[in-house]
C-alpha cells in the first residue's frame, strides 16, 4: 500500500495531528515488525500496544493510531486519535480493499483451509496477481492486515477465514464481501464454545453472509450439513467430494509417501499434490473449483497444484536422527484431522522390518466432550497398521484407556503433560532407521519440542 496520511485521516473520518502528507507504505500492530514509512497499530490485550510505540518509531514507524484519551500520546510523528485502533485498521482495510478492488476469495473450514488457501493460490497465480493469507493470519486481526499487505496491483485476493465463536465469520464476510466463498470440510474444531456440529455449521456459513450476488459458493458435497444450507442460497453453487453427484468428484486416487495422485470426474487430466491423503486431495478439488471459475484450465491447474509450496507444519516430512522418516502435522488437532492424518499415515509403504509409529498429543477446545471425542479415535488405530502408539497429555489417557485389550502393553505408551522429556528418551531409544513416526497434537501440546529432538 501506498496513501498519504490525509487519505488515511479521511478514509476514518478523523482528523490527522502533525504532518498529513507523510506516506504510509505499510501497516503493522508488532512494533518489531515495523518498517519505515510504517503505520504502528497499537492493539490492546495481554499487553496494551501503546506501551510499545517508542519502540515501533525507533524502527522507523512515521505514523500512528493512538486510543482517544489514551496517555503518553507520542510526538515527532504523525498521530490519529481513534475510539479503537482495532476497529479503525478494520475500517482503514475496507477503504483499501474497495480502492484496490480485486476479486476476493473467502476460505473457511474445521480443517484443510490453509492448505486449500494455499492451493487455490497456487493455481491463481499462474495467470493472475495474487496475494493471499500469509501463515494463518485468518481473523478479526489478521484478515484486515492481510488486505493492507496486498499490492496495488493485486488481481485476486486470497483469504483464509477462521472462527472461533459465532458472528466472527459474519464480521469477516462484511469486511471483504467474498466473490467466492469456499467451506473445506465441517468437524469438531472450537466444539467446545458451539456444541454441536450443526452449530459449528452455521458459524461456518457464515462466510456467505456477504457473498455477491454473482458470486459462487464452493462446498464439500459429501458434507450434509453444509448441502443443507446451501439450499437457502441463491448464488450459484458447486460442490466437490468423493461422491458421484458432487460436481469435481474424485474417480480414484493414491497415496503414496510424498505425494498423492488422483483422477476427476469430467476430466482425463491427472492430478498430483505434494502431500499424501485423501482429505488433501479433497482441498486439491476445492482448488480446481476455484481455479475453473476463473477460467484455468484443468492442464494448468494440474501444473500449479503439483508444485505448490503447504505452509509449515502441515504434514510435512523430516527426517529423523537415525533416518527414519518424520511426517510432523503438529500445528493443530481435532478427530476429524486426526483421522486423516491417522488414515493417511497407515498408508505409506513401510521397508521390510521397518514400524509405524504415531506420537499423538491432546485435541484442545473440546469441551465437556473432550472424553469421549479422545477415547473414540481408538477405532482408528489398528495394531496391523500402526503399529506402536505413543500418547501425551492428560485427554489422551482416555485413548489410552480405550486403547487397552487392542494393543498389547509393550506397544502402547502414555505420557502426562510433564513427561515430555521421559517421552522424547524412550522414543529414541524405540526408533530404528526403517521405521516411519506421525506427530500429531494441538499447537499447544508443543509437540514441536518432540520433532526438534528427533531431528
Amino acid at each position: 500500500m501506498k496513501m498519504q496520511m490525509a487519505e488515511i485521516a479521511k478514509a476514518l473520518d478523523k482528523t490527522c495531528e502533525g504532518d498529513d502528507k507523510t506516506v504510509i507504505t505499510s501497516v503493522a500492530f508488532d512494533s518489531r515488525k515495523i518498517t519505515n514509512g510504517g503505520l504502528f497499530v497499537p492493539l490492546e490485550g495481554e499487553r496494551d500496544g501503546h506501551d510499545f510505540v517508542a519502540g515501533a518509531i525507533s524502527n522507523g514507524a512515521s505514523a500512528t493510531l493512538w486510543k482517544k484519551g489514551h496517555p503518553n500520546k507520542p510526538e515527532g510523528i504523525a498521530v490519529i486519535e481513534v475510539d479503537d485502533p482495532l476497529a479503525a485498521m478494520q475500517t482503514l482495510a475496507r477503504y483499501y480493499l474497495r480502492k484496490v478492488n480485486p476479486t476476493v476469495v473467502g476460505i473457511t473450514g474445521s480443517n484443510g483451509k490453509t492448505t486449500t488457501k494455499d492451493m487455490i493460490a497456487a493455481v491463481l497465480s499462474k495467470r493472475f496477481n495474487v496475494h493471499k493469507t500469509q501463515a494463518n493470519f485468518n481473523n478479526e486481526i489478521g484478515v484486515p492486515m492481510t488486505v493492507l499487505e496486498m499490492k496495488p496491483n493485486t488481481e485476486i485476493l486470497v483469504l483464509e477465514m477462521g472462527m472461533d465463536r459465532p458472528g466472527q465469520l459474519h464480521h469477516l464476510s462484511e469486511l471483504t464481501r467474498p466473490d467466492v466463498a469456499v467451506i473445506t470440510m465441517i468437524g469438531e474444531a472450537h466444539i467446545e464454545f458451539f456444541g454441536s456440529r450443526d452449530k459449528i455449521a452455521d458459524a461456518k456459513m457464515e462466510i456467505t453472509d456477504f457473498l455477491r450476488e454473482d458470486g459462487e459458493f464452493i462446498y464439500n458435497g459429501d458434507e450434509p450439513l453444509l448441502q443443507e444450507r446451501a439450499k437457502k442460497l441463491d448464488q450459484a453453487k458447486a460442490t466437490f467430494g468423493f461422491e458421484d453427484d458432487d460436481t469435481v468428484h474424485a474417480t480414484g486416487f493414491k497415496s503414496y509417501m510424498h505425494h498423492a495422485t488422483f483422477t476427476i470426474n469430467d476430466s482425463e487430466q491427472k492430478f498430483s499434490i505434494p502431500m499424501i491423503g485423501k482429505h488433501n486431495v479433497s482441498n486439491a478439488m476445492a482448488a480446481i473449483s476455484v481455479g475453473r471459475h476463473f477460467g484455468e484450465s484443468d492442464e494448468e491447474i494440474a501444473s500449479s497444484l503439483s508444485n505448490f509450496k503447504p505452509t509449515a507444519n502441515r504434514m510435512e516430512w523430516e527426517k529423523g536422527d537415525v533416518g527414519e522418516a518424520i511426517m510432523s502435522d503438529i500445528y493443530n488437532s481435532n478427530p476429524t484431522a486426526v483421522r486423516a492424518v491417522i488414515t493417511s499415515f497407515g498408508q505409506v509403504e513401510v521397508k521390510d522390518g521397518g514400524r509405524r509409529i504415531a506420537v499423538l498429543g491432546d485435541m484442545l477446545e473440546l469441551g465437556e466432550n473432550s472424553p469421549k471425542l479422545h477415547a473414540e479415535l481408538s477405532d482408528t488405530l489398528d495394531p496391523q497398521i500402526i503399529n506402536e502408539v505413543y500418547l501425551y497429555g492428560p485427554e489422551m489417557k482416555n485413548l489410552y484407556d480405550a486403547l487397552q485389550g487392542k494393543y498389547e502393553s509393550e506397544h502402547l505408551h502414555y505420557y502426562t503433560k510433564d513427561q515430555m522429556d521421559r517421552m522424547i528418551d524412550d522414543l529414541k531409544n524405540d526408533i530404528k532407521s526403517d521405521d516411519i513416526v506421525v506427530l500429531k497434537g494441538s499447537h499447544g501440546m508443543h509437540l514441536e519440542n518432540v520433532l526438534a529432538r528427533l531431528r
